[in-house]
């Protein structure tokens, strides 16, 4: 129990120092987890709902938050090609600029990208499967990559992909942007 305890320990302490107390460019942890999500949720979970989905909040909250992101011009909503009583929160270059330079995670991100490909996906795969083994359910939505996802399907050619719940085409570069439909494939049915 020792070492899980202390495990955890070294978590919270890590995730502290994704949020530092000093200058974050002037948003909240919660504007920049959103945007953040944003910039790598894939088409159909770049909306109000799914941000809301994501961050655990409420619809109303989300669209606060999504009003503070557009008064920075970091996000635009666009009219959804799929369904047009819909928008699709689309980050603009500048918000691409500040989560590059500024991202409150990217030290940790940085340190992480320092282990062997091997220990990093140990550590994100131990990750996964802590969080699939809380008991208390978490008040965000599960959201993950499609290349890890049930739904994704191989086409004839190792580039075509298929998203059997959206049923709708999946370009290769796509496969590891964040959906929040996503459902998490065991190790032997993923494709590719």
């Amino acid at each position: 129990m020792h070492l899980a305890r202390e495990t955890v320990e070294l978590l919270v302490q890590t995730a502290i120092a994704c949020h530092p107390s000093d200058d974050q460019r002037g948003m909240r942890d919660r504007e920049w987890t959103a945007l953040r999500f944003l910039a790598r949720a894939n088409r159909f979970s770049r909306t109000p709902s799914a941000l809301a989905d994501y961050l655990g909040s409420t619809r109303a909250m989300a669209t606060q938050i999504i009003k503070i992101l557009e008064e920075r011009s970091l996000v635009v909503r666009r009219p959804s090609d799929r369904d047009k009583r819909s928008v699709v929160l689309c980050v603009t270059a500048p918000g691409e600029r500040l989560l590059a330079q500024h991202d409150p995670i990217r030290g940790v991100v940085d340190a992480v990208a320092t282990l062997v490909t091997a220990d990093c996906v140990k550590l994100r795969d131990s990750l996964h499967a802590i969080l699939n083994r809380i008991d208390t359910p978490l008040p965000q939505a599960k959201a993950g990559s499609c290349r890890d996802c049930i739904f994704l399907s191989q086409g004839r050619r190792a580039s075509e992909f298929q998203c059997r719940l959206h049923r709708a085409p999946i370009m290769a570069g796509e496969t590891d942007l964040l959906c929040t439909s996503f459902e998490r494939a065991d190790s032997g049915s993923r494709p590719g």
